[in-house]
């Protein structure tokens, strides 16, 4: 029989380059060379091969049949001499030398003969260099060459430093059509919506009469993304008081704002949240905070958009692995303070915070608390944040010490004790007008009985007010203010004879006006080291244990309470088992460049 032939196949790793070396060998000793490109009187000598490698333009000139395909010499109209020779070199040696000075001739040449890659080279090089005094003109740039990224990457740079941008004179430079795609991108600002508006009625003064009429043309289109909800009535009188005193000719300008004042504040609520600067491209979102998965304990935060479904990575917490932390939002910024962690086998408590600011996507320090904590509760009440009770290295009496933040100075101090001692508890913020409350309950003692106990703070007495029992003894729940009532939720409870843990199974509301308790509602699945949050009057429980046994769990189901209805829903799983999380609101950012979503794990059979 026939011997088989075997084939081996042979792929040098340099073959390409040395290629391109030879090609670029041959050009600068003027070999081979088929073809001469005359631009503003330079002569540019190449191989009319290398060029149809990497041009469509050139391609089609050379193959088909046109006038160019026969000719040795062409002359290029629309381009420069100074940007041609860049291309020139980047085909034969795939190098390309950018900077301020010649990237827009580059650009242009590179549209011109439709080199693609140079042309993504060009946009990622001017996405690098955007500040305050480039913008205007690396904006026109982008829609000039319709570079959707980079005119995306360069009105996210301009709105996210408005301010200071407004400041400058390059931003009178704005056209009116971009100034209104400026608007209408809807991306994060780093100012009130009032200033906003100043911002924009300064732009459309800005300039003599004459071009001032030619602005006038484009004030409805303008004015209409001027989220008119998000300013009170009494800033916004001031506001054309102040800009029209001295135009009261300008009543054309001065009719269309009052006119979409009225179309807005007819037409929609108010969505103005008192914890935002600027709802402007920001989303509520449901955050999934830390806690413990198959994997062990995590500082991930991920988070949930309404509208999307989806959940993605948002952060993680800039410490080492921990739990029983605090949290709270203030501002809609996410306060991360305590908690504690293992090392060499041993728990450690500390007293360490953490903010993250989602509009920067920036972690910051603040100050250490008095005393380290975990397993304590952290509120917000009026612009302050209370941090209650909890495990301490310092524990000695049988009351729980308690301390207050203030955000504008960075500093805690004390406040008087809880008069109990109580970890593992819950606490709510209450406010109404000037009445200015802080509710804890439940939780365990030190000797790990529990409580039904109901305490409030009185933030303008500085003092604790016993108040009407909960209905049942629990700990590891949630509280949460919605209206005039304060919902507690999940945890669980001990059996008096056999100290064995049950879960309890209601949502139980507490009248701060009538110091009274009523049951509102059973929950399908009762957890406990369950995520519970409050987003537009729905309760939402995410995760958490059904039982201690580790095999009887429900640690990926999200159940949905409707306070208005009555009626529970089911939501799609967290896509990973979690427990001994915390669950927050903050809004987020709708555009960011790491919209990476979780992937359910792989499961086996």
């Amino acid at each position: 029989m026939p011997r088989m032939l075997q084939c081996i196949f042979y792929e040098h790793p340099s073959h390409q380059s040395r290629l391109l070396e030879g090609l670029n060998s041959l050009r600068n000793k003027g070999e081979l060379l088929d073809i001469t490109l005359v631009i503003e009187g330079c002569a540019f000598q190449a191989h009319k091969a290398v060029l149809a490698a990497c041009s469509d333009y050139f391609r089609a000139m050379f193959t088909d049949n046109m006038l160019e395909a026969t000719q040795n010499e062409i002359c290029l109209n629309g381009i420069t001499a100074k940007g041609f020779h860049q291309l020139l070199d980047y085909a034969y040696t795939t190098r390309l030398t950018l900077n301020l000075a010649n990237v827009q001739d580059v650009l242009e040449a590179a549209s011109h003969v439709q080199m693609v890659a140079v042309i993504q080279a060009c946009s990622s090089y001017l996405q690098t260099q955007i500040d305050i005094d480039n913008c205007v003109d690396i904006a026109t740039i982008a829609e000039t060459y319709s570079l959707t990224q980079l005119r995306m990457k360069v009105y996210r740079y301009m709105s996210s430093h408005l301010l200071e941008f407004s400041n400058s004179t390059e931003f009178y430079r704005l056209t009116p059509q971009q100034l209104e795609n400026l608007l209408a991108c809807d991306f994060p600002v780093d100012c009130s919506e009032a200033d906003v508006l100043r911002i924009v009625l300064a732009w459309f003064f800005h300039v003599d009469n004459n071009e001032l009429h030619i602005r006038l043309n484009y004030a409805v289109r303008i004015i209409r993304y001027i989220h008119f909800i998000e300013i009170s009535r009494r800033k916004l009188d001031n506001i054309l008081d102040k800009m029209f005193e001295d135009r009261k000719c300008e009543w054309q300008l001065y009719k269309i704002i009052l006119q979409e004042v009225y179309r807005q504040t007819t037409n929609e609520e108010s969505r103005l949240n008192s914890s935002l600067l600027n709802s402007r491209g920001m989303e509520m979102a449901v955050l999934k905070i830390g806690g413990f998965g198959m994997s062990g304990i995590t500082n991930e935060i991920t988070y949930c958009f309404a509208s999307e479904r989806k959940w993605k990575h948002l952060t993680s917490i800039p410490h080492v692995e921990q739990c029983n932390f605090g949290t709270a939002v203030f501002n809609n910024e996410l306060y991360i303070v305590g908690g504690c962690f293992n090392q060499s086998l041993q728990e450690n408590i500390h007293p360490f915070g953490f903010k993250y600011t989602p509009r920067c996507n920036k972690w910051s320090t603040m100050a250490p608390m008095k005393i380290e904590r975990c397993r304590f509760s952290l509120n917000v009440v009026g612009d302050l944040l209370y941090a209650v009770g909890g495990a301490s290295e310092a524990d000695e009496y049988d009351i729980s010490t308690c301390e207050c933040y203030n955000p504008l100075l960075d500093s805690w101090y004390m406040i008087q004790p809880l008069p109990i001692y109580v970890t593992q508890h819950a606490g709510a913020g209450y406010e109404n007008s000037y009445n200015l409350k802080l509710f804890i309950s439940g939780g365990i003692d030190r000797d790990n009985v529990q409580s039904n106990h109901m305490y409030c703070y009185n933030l303008n007495l500085e003092k604790w007010q016993l108040c009407t029992p909960m209905l049942k003894s629990r700990a590891d729940h949630v509280m949460l203010n919605i209206g005039k009532y304060l919902y507690v939720c999940g945890g669980w409870t001990e059996d008096s004879d056999t100290r064995a843990r049950t879960l309890v199974d209601t949502i139980d509301a507490y009248d701060v006006e009538d110091d009274s308790w009523k049951i509102v509602t059973k929950v399908p699945t009762p957890r406990y080291h369950a995520g519970i949050v409050c987003v537009d009057k729905k309760i939402y429980f995410v995760g958490g244990f059904s039982s201690d046994d580790v095999f009887d769990k429900d640690t990926a189901a999200i159940e949905v309470y409707d306070i208005d209805t009555g009626i529970w829903t089911i939501e799609d799983k967290y896509p990973q088992d979690i427990w001994e999380h915390t669950c927050a609101t903050l809004y987020i950012p709708k555009c960011r460049d790491d919209m990476e979503v979780l992937a359910a794990p792989e499961t086996t059979t």
